[in-house]
């Protein structure tokens, strides 16, 4: 063991492990970016772009496995995609979401937890505020991290019908100010705001004691998250109205592609097979 080196591809970056409470304690003190990550290779060159919080969402299952929503998802492809992600051992916060149905009551809420730890999760996040008390105080006396979502909630497509900008009217307005101080006083690290109003978002921010991370929600959070697929033009037939994609891979590597084939097109053709007669 004592010649035991660590493998190459294995090693982490150079610099500090973030923690949840590091992330906890950059309240009013710091902006950040967090991104989400899917498999080994999106987990690596995101660190080593230095991304302080990685997250591998359960919409890895609209832009990876090709599903109309983030309902398909199951523990089962969480745990896969955050073990493969994990192993780029990164500097940055890595955490998972509990998927669609994952934590319908307390216990199960726990023992799903317990898996995306073991898979390699650093922190889990769930989609709710008080409706999910029960889970989110089971969870986090359970000693687990946790990061809040609220706003716009992915896994309730099916009883919402779209995806739609919360906070709009004062019922919305009131629910969010008073489900984002629930999961800040229970112990929440942070808070998700997805598709919430700029200036709802805007107040949660100066209201809570923990950051708010916002996407699609203005930028008076503490933090941004997109996609990253998003970001880089990785998934091209759809892109959210409030991203703008700051390169277009998939565009540029379909061009390559081509320009490959093209010449495998025009290459000699092959000699003519002998007929074994000399």
């Amino acid at each position: 063991m004592d010649n035991f080196r660590i493998p190459p591809h294995l090693e982490r970056v150079t610099g500090p492990k973030i923690t949840p409470e590091i992330i906890r304690g950059w309240k009013g003190v710091r902006r950040f970016g967090a991104l989400t990550a899917y498999d080994y290779p999106m987990a690596r060159w995101l660190n080593e772009a230095g991304v302080p919080l990685l997250l591998v969402g359960d919409s890895v299952g609209m832009v990876v496995l090709g599903y109309p929503d983030t309902t398909h998802v199951t523990m089962e492809d969480m745990e896969h995609h955050l073990a493969a992600a994990a192993r780029a051992s990164p500097n940055g916060c890595l955490g998972g979401d509990l998927p669609y149905r994952s934590y319908e009551n307390a216990t199960m809420a726990v023992a799903n937890a317990r898996r995306l730890m073991v898979a390699g999760a650093e922190f889990v996040k769930a989609e709710g505020g008080r409706e999910i008390e029960a889970q989110v105080r089971a969870i986090l006396a359970a000693g687990i991290p946790f990061c809040g979502h609220l706003g716009m909630l992915p896994q309730h497509i099916l009883e919402e019908g779209t995806y739609r900008i919360k906070g709009r009217t004062e019922a919305e307005h009131e629910r969010l100010i008073s489900d984002a101080r629930f999961l800040a006083d229970a112990g929440a690290f942070a808070v998700v705001l997805e598709l919430v109003t700029p200036p709802v978002a805007c107040e949660i921010t100066r209201g809570i004691s923990v950051p708010t991370i916002g996407i699609g929600s203005g930028t008076d959070c503490d933090g941004q998250i997109l996609v990253t697929s998003d970001l880089i033009g990785g998934f091209p037939w759809f892109t959210p109205r409030f991203v703008q994609p700051r390169v277009q891979t998939v565009a540029a590597a379909r061009h390559v592609v081509e320009e490959w084939l093209a010449e495998l097109a025009v290459r000699q053709p092959l000699p003519a097979a002998r007929n074994g007669r000399g």
